[in-house]
């Protein structure tokens, strides 16, 4: 009896997409989530091993904006858009993304942190039926949610939304909150390239 290789196993690695992708010649691009945030990196694979060209995470944005969860749609684009800036600094111009054999779902957080990282000026070819809806991405649902359950049931609004409610910050800013991130990110992706 001939076992597969132990990341095989552990269902961590995916040996013949992984092949094809090394095939291409263009730097990975992974997304890697945790119970609490988002880890973007673009990675160059090499016999010797891999090396990490640029890598961002989401509790970055955390400390630095105040953003209140480190692993939703907005985040993901958001840390995207950190990692790709970092890549576009360090060279980079085209990457592939890399799925390994956890994602699946179209429009799901590593498309949307694929789409951040687009946005500072990398190319990552997505098909169209797997880019994440702009208002999804803004947060806009999350926003929604929060009004209907403030109006409806506000305990429940209150359990849902403790970590918004301890840092003062309302959750049907988060849009705004979004957009006032994007901007500074965008401006420093800019000035990098």
């Amino acid at each position: 009896m001939k076992l597969s290789f132990r990341r095989r196993r552990e269902h961590r690695t995916n040996y013949r997409l992984r092949k094809k992708l090394i095939l291409s010649g263009l730097p990975l691009f992974y997304v890697f989530r945790s119970l609490r945030y988002i880890t973007v990196s673009f990675i160059i694979p090499k016999p010797e091993g891999d090396h990490t060209v640029a890598v961002a995470c989401s509790k970055e944005l955390m400390k630095r904006f105040g953003l209140v969860s480190g692993k939703n749609l907005p985040a993901a684009y958001l840390t995207g858009l950190l990692a790709g800036a970092r890549a576009k600094k360090a060279g980079i111009s085209k990457a592939i993304i890399n799925l390994g054999v956890a994602w699946s779902k179209k429009a799901s957080i590593p498309f949307a942190a694929a789409q951040g990282a687009r946005d500072a000026g990398i190319e990552i070819p997505i098909g169209e039926e797997a880019l994440v809806d702009w208002k999804r991405i803004r947060g806009e649902h999350i926003a929604n949610y929060a009004k209907l359950l403030k109006q409806t049931d506000i305990e429940r609004y209150k359990r849902m939304f403790s970590q918004y409610l301890e840092k003062n910050l309302d959750p049907e800013s988060l849009p705004e909150k979004f957009d006032q991130i994007r901007e500074v990110l965008l401006k420093e992706a800019s000035s990098n390239g």
